[in-house]
């Protein structure tokens, strides 16, 4: 039987969320908690990846077993299990071929960064001590959404069929502690939020205008668009599914 579980990560400790040979990663973790309270060896598939040191308010990845009898008292020994950088918030039972991956619809990330030094949000958003044109930043994050290939704010080298991603949402807001870039599209490249990020901060600091954003994109060059944000700041936050995966749930 196959089933979903939903869960969520503080990155800090990871080396992303995808198995590495010589570093420790969110995968690695779950798959040996799961496998030691089910007493065989579980193998999970993620919704995506994130890199290293990026975390995840909600995840979801798919693994098979034979019935659970009591899902609930899974999910209390899994937490109890974990580390506390790790929390379950959900087992499912799905149909047998629901994939977390390929049935995902949407994906949406935050990045926080931070205006003023906060040490309660050291490792939690970016600092950032130039000012910033925050409308500017929606100017530009806004023709984000006239575009589908975002090959200029894709990791180089990265070994993908397609650069394009259908981006439904991306702009600015200022909460009380923070500023706060949320963007939401069916697929990500690797490292792209991050290169959003930071061409979006160059725009902010009058480093670029808006309408430079047109020529990065036609370029397909990552060198014409602006460095990496820190990974500390990005957030997965929610990942969308049709709502007969879950209407197929028992558990």
């Amino acid at each position: 039987m196959r089933y979903f579980i939903q869960f969520s990560y503080f990155g800090k400790a990871y080396h992303g969320w995808q198995n590495q040979p010589n570093a420790i990663t969110v995968q690695e973790v779950l798959e040996k908690a799961l496998s030691t309270l089910l007493r065989e060896k579980i193998e999970v598939l993620g919704a995506g990846r994130t890199d290293a040191g990026v975390h995840a308010r909600q995840m979801f990845a798919h693994f098979d077993f034979e019935p659970i009898p009591d899902i609930e008292d899974l999910v209390y020994r899994l937490n109890a299990f974990l580390p506390d950088d790790i929390a379950v918030q959900g087992i499912h039972q799905v149909a047998d071929d629901a994939h977390a991956r390929f049935d995902a619809m949407e994906r949406t990330y935050e990045y926080w960064l931070v205006k003023e030094k906060d040490p309660f949000l050291f490792d939690h958003a970016h600092f950032v001590k130039h000012p910033l044109d925050v409308d500017a930043m929606n100017q530009a994050a806004k023709i984000l959404l006239q575009y589908t290939d975002f090959e200029c704010f894709s990791k180089s080298n990265t070994d993908v069929k397609t650069y394009n991603c259908d981006i439904r949402k991306a702009h600015w807001k200022i909460d009380e502690d923070k500023w706060v870039f949320n963007i939401a599209a069916d697929r990500f490249l690797r490292n792209m939020v991050r290169a959003v990020v930071g061409t979006l901060l160059d725009v902010g600091m009058g480093k670029m205008q808006a309408e430079d954003i047109h020529n990065i994109i036609a370029s397909k060059d990552r060198g014409e668009a602006g460095v990496s944000v820190p990974a500390k700041g990005l957030y997965l936050t929610k990942v969308s599914y049709p709502k007969e995966i879950f209407d197929e749930q028992k558990g």
